[in-house]
């Protein structure tokens, strides 16, 4: 009788316990993580100290000047919620404003891109409602790898490069943290922040001089972030500042010191889909989020058990869904609060019945978005002519992958589990080095999702003040049989949505464990625009991990698929954690971009 294991390899095990999970981009963000759920926090205290390390350890993939979409589930409510850490547009940011600068399209980097940082706000928020630690406890890690150094990774030493020039003729502030001693930090370099270190610490000590009360401490700080020196100094960088931008022309910033302090993050409901045994949670259509459930709604009407999950089927369903909930995407979706989205609509079973009608053996080459009376723009649609790849030397405004596995911004994304069963999946974003110049007072830089915005009147997504762009940021919470079980995302843009469905259609209907899901090789289509500037489309292109079997390849080829094949280990950087009873389970991207760790 053999002893050996009969499970299937995998790059790593699936990490299992009863104590709590947390699996992050990044190990030391992960550590962090992990450090306080052992001293006594909860999972939104870890949540928040391994957000404010990812910034320090990740500077290429976010930033404070960022973004963030959060999802939680609290035990003690007893329900699940999102925090929309999506700051809106400037008062000032018209497109009236855009087009007398000269402009078609919001420039993917500099000042002209920025909207309200969100993310310090939306942290604040998270450990004053859901958590139980001081603010010291949750930032003083950040403060001391700020300080003291860590290790640089080799994409963010390779970032860097991308940029060197821009920086020393430009961009001269990032350059005096960026290249320290005049040159590009090499890989493993011990790297410090000091600036942003003494912003930080400068925030706690003003939290901490209102008194020992907890509550007291994080409205201080906020006041610091928002009202104070913080919204001071961005202030008067954007008045005062003429930034280059991939424009290839310099503009002064519209974003004010008024606008943060007259914005608060939101709680909301999640958006739901309910597919067999699980209800799927996602942020509202201020995001792109929803593209996954439209995408489990026409899914639903096929039967996908059973079929190999690198088979031609499989793909060939899973890209001709996604290219119709794109599609969607593109001519619905926008910030509810200035725009009636008929989401109802788009996720009802008559609706998807129509739109499953137009799937067939074949490939689409068509761009068809549904119909719904009353609703949604004209997308005027540009194909890519080879120019995406010289963005990068101007900045890197586009938080994706390249469709050969290149980084060109990217984010991160952690989920974290506690001992009690609560949970969080969170995708921090923008303010990466390459976005902006970085604000000398304040040691980071603005963030570039204003770039989202369409300068194309009545569209959903049209520029206006105060309304949030409509973010690739997508993290994802599901219930099973009624109860709380999975929290998982990933960074990558546009593909963002596709590897989450892609990791979940593996989990439900192949029966793979968080780490076989995240390790099988996966794909993404290209035939949609993107969100992010210039905002072009490849049109029936679809790019998939040479890890796909040949034979897969050719059958997709021969039913119209334009094939680009990348690197092994190039599509997606997800993680995941799952909470079955007393069990915990995390695991974590093997993808060898970054370095990165499952939770424990």
């Amino acid at each position: 009788m053999s002893n050996i294991n009969p499970d299937p390899f995998t790059t790593r095990p699936e990490i299992e316990g009863t104590f709590g999970v947390v699996t992050s981009t990044h190990w030391i963000a992960t550590a962090v993580g992990m450090s306080i759920l052992e001293k006594g926090g909860n999972a939104f205290d870890a949540g928040v100290a391994a957000a404010f390390t990812l910034q320090v350890v990740e500077p290429h993939l976010n930033g404070p000047g960022g973004d963030v979409p959060i999802i939680v589930h609290d035990v003690k409510r007893g329900r699940t919620e999102v925090i929309c850490g999506q700051g809106p547009a400037p008062a000032a940011a018209t497109i009236a404003h855009y087009r007398s600068e000269g402009l078609e399209m919001v420039p993917g980097t500099g000042l002209l891109a920025a909207c309200v940082p969100g993310t310090f706000e939306s942290w604040m928020l998270l450990l004053r409602d859901y958590g139980t630690l001081k603010l010291r406890d949750v930032l003083e890690p950040a403060i001391a790898y700020a300080r003291d150094g860590y290790p640089l990774v080799e994409r963010a030493s390779a970032t860097i490069k991308t940029v060197e020039q821009l920086f020393r003729k430009h961009w001269t502030t990032s350059a005096e943290i960026y290249l320290p001693n005049n040159e590009v930090p090499k890989p493993g370099t011990l790297f410090t922040n000091r600036k942003l270190s003494e912003t930080y610490a400068r925030i706690l000590k003003e939290a901490e001089s209102a008194g020992s009360d907890r509550v007291a401490q994080i409205e201080r700080a906020r006041q610091a972030w928002s009202h104070g020196f913080v919204a001071e100094a961005i202030d008067r960088f954007c008045r005062t500042q003429e930034i280059m931008d991939v424009s290839g022309s310099p503009h002064r910033g519209v974003l004010t010191a008024d606008d943060m302090a007259r914005w608060q993050p939101t709680i909301e409901a999640p958006l739901t889909y309910d597919y067999g045994r699980y209800t799927v949670c996602k942020a509202g259509v201020w995001s792109q989020g929803p593209v996954m459930l439209q995408q489990l709604a026409l899914l639903k009407g096929f039967e996908l058990d059973g079929l190999d999950p690198t088979g031609p089927e499989f793909i060939h369903l899973q890209i001709e869904c996604a290219k119709l909930a794109y599609a969607d995407r593109e001519k619905f979706y926008g910030d509810p609060k200035f725009t009636e989205i008929p989401i109802a609509t788009l996720l009802s079973d008559a609706y998807n019945d129509e739109r499953r009608k137009l799937i067939s053996d074949r490939a689409s080459l068509d761009f068809t978005p549904g119909s719904v009376e009353g609703f949604g723009s004209l997308v005027k649609l540009r194909h890519a002519e080879g120019h995406r790849e010289a963005v990068g030397a101007m900045g890197a405004g586009e938080p994706t992958v390249g469709r050969f596995g290149e980084v060109r911004g990217d984010t991160v994304h952690f989920d974290i589990i506690d001992q009690a069963g609560n949970m969080i999946s969170a995708t921090p974003s923008g303010g990466w080095l390459q976005s902006s110049p970085v604000i000398p007072e304040l040691g980071f830089c603005l963030g570039s999702r204003a770039q989202m915005f369409w300068l194309q009147e009545n569209h959903p997504a049209a520029l206006a003040p105060g309304k949030r762009p409509r973010t690739t940021l997508s993290p994802t919470m599901a219930l099973r049989d009624g109860e709380p079980y999975l929290a998982w995302g990933s960074p990558g843009g546009d593909q963002q949505d596709q590897w989450i469905t892609q990791f979940f259609l593996r989990h439900v209907h192949a029966r793979m464990n968080l780490q076989e899901a995240i390790d099988a090789p996966a794909w993404h289509s290209e035939h949609f625009p993107i969100s992010f500037w210039p905002r072009t489309s490849r049109p029936g292109v679809l790019v998939v991990e040479d890890r796909v079997p040949e034979a897969t390849i050719d059958t997709l080829k021969a039913r119209g698929h334009i094939v680009e094949t990348g690197p092994s280990w190039s599509e997606g950087r997800l993680t995941a954690a799952s909470k079955i009873g007393r069990r915990r389970r995390a695991a974590a991207n093997p993808r060898g971009m970054q370095g990165y760790a499952a939770g424990r």
